[in-house]
């Protein structure tokens, strides 16, 4: 009889809860609510509010309860405290303090989606696909994800010992990370060699879109670009809105992503403004397995608008939209509402994007010809007929070969891309193209 009683006061509050999510039109057209596993479910609770060893409050059994249903549906599905609320606004504003360390949950471990540059984690060499199996002497098997990030939150200054298992390796290792103010430089520019540039975007934040439009301009400002290198590798994506900021920048118009979910302001179609900001521009894209989400928009986007190479390997694959959904003034959901595409209907979800091409990263050491002798080094030989020479020495393309033998590729093809188009450019001049079929 006290199980009766107690069912009928916790059902009112179940249904409640239901009726609360936004979903409830779906809920309606399925009809009526599962009773008998609301009924289970009160059974339950009331099984382990009444025998559990310990004494638990009711709100954090319902909170525990909440928590295991969100971990039930996808890795990135979760319920959101207030620490973990203005966590998550803390990262996408671009500074926090922790590890720095993009996670998700996979068979009850803790998956490194990426590092973030600049971070202790970066620093310790933690890498995509590592998987954290202690926080300290805790086991990180049957923590939510929250728990997790909440234990690797802490004071800046504080150490903690984390045990890593990485593909790859037969034992796992341990590490030390001395928490830190991690400030998120999301956008950072550069010049590879004279006309080359280079922009890498660590993190799709809020200004991402405004960031990549000011490095390009201070590039384009110092002198013609002949060729630029998109960096998005290690990037675990952020504000879908930014993504597309992005991509449009580096497209002519067309469509950028298209979402599709079970509400009805979850189908969006995201287009790009007819400007491309660098006028055709040769531009390949890095990307790796630590590229996700907001990441794979943009490189599936310029692929499929065949607009830029994309390099390296194989991307993370996450193609879903999470949005927070308020529950209370201090409480929140975050929930996987819809799956992205890119413009070509195809779904990133599981699959990432195939790079056009494969280049692991590797150490690599090139030969050094330097010391062999040519016609220049001969006693008497005979200068060059235009009185110039090509003698001087020059910093070796070798240097960042062993540094970054992707990025290394990346600029050889940029450089071959512009050979060609200066012959074409030429030939169309001389008048003397080719025709083709009509």
């Amino acid at each position: 009889m006290r199980c009766f009683i107690f069912y009928r006061s916790l059902l009112p509050l179940v249904i409640a809860a239901c009726l609360a999510l936004p979903a409830q039109a779906a809920i309606e057209e399925k009809g009526q609510l599962p009773l008998e596993e609301l009924r289970t479910f009160a059974d339950v609770y009331n099984q382990i509010r009444v025998g559990y060893v310990e004494d638990i409050e009711d709100s954090k059994l319902l909170e525990y309860a909440i928590q295991g249903m969100l971990m039930g549906l996808d890795p990135h599905s979760v319920y959101l405290t207030r620490e973990a609320f203005e966590g998550l606004q803390e990262v996408t504003s671009g500074e926090f303090s922790g590890l720095g360390l993009e996670v998700g949950m996979e068979d009850g471990y803790i998956k490194i989606i990426s590092p973030i540059d600049g971070s202790p984690a970066a620093a310790a060499g933690l890498q995509s696909g590592d998987v954290i199996l202690k926080l300290g002497k805790m086991p990180v098997k049957g923590m939510s994800l929250n728990e997790a990030i909440d234990m690797m939150r802490g004071p800046v200054g504080s150490a903690i010992e984390l045990s890593i298992g990485r593909p790859g390796e037969s034992q796992p290792f341990e590490v030390t990370l001395v928490r830190d103010v991690i400030r998120v430089a999301s956008v950072r520019q550069r010049w590879l060699e004279p006309g080359y540039g280079y922009i890498r975007i660590a993190q799709f934040q809020s200004s991402t879109g405004e960031d990549v439009t000011e490095a390009l301009s201070s590039l384009m400002q110092e002198q013609p670009l002949l060729g630029l290198v998109l960096d998005l590798r290690n990037n675990p994506g952020g504000v879908l809105r930014s993504s597309v900021d992005v991509a449009g920048l580096f497209m002519d118009g067309g469509k950028v992503v298209y979402t599709e979910g079970r509400l009805p302001n979850s189908d969006m179609d995201f287009q790009a403004e007819p400007a491309d900001a660098t006028s055709g521009t040769p531009l390949v894209v890095l990307i790796n397995s630590g590229s996700a989400s907001a990441s794979e928009i943009v490189a599936g986007a310029l692929q499929d608008h065949r607009r830029a190479v994309i390099m390296g390997t194989r991307s993370f694959g996450k193609g879903s939209v999470q949005t927070v959904l308020p529950i209370s003034d201090s409480r929140a959901v975050k929930l996987t509402t819809a799956l992205y595409f890119t413009p070509n209907g195809r779904s990133i979800q599981a699959e990432g994007i195939e790079p056009d091409i494969e280049v692991e990263r590797a150490r690599v050491t090139a030969y050094d010809t330097r010391r062999g002798v040519t016609e220049a080094d001969l006693s008497g030989h005979l200068d060059n007929i235009n009185g110039e020479s090509h003698t001087t020495e020059k910093k070796p393309a070798s240097a960042l070969l062993s540094r970054d033998n992707q990025l290394y590729e990346a600029l050889t093809l940029l450089k071959g891309l512009n050979v060609l188009g200066m012959r074409d450019k030429k030939t169309n001049e001389n008048g003397d193209a080719v025709q083709g079929e009509s």
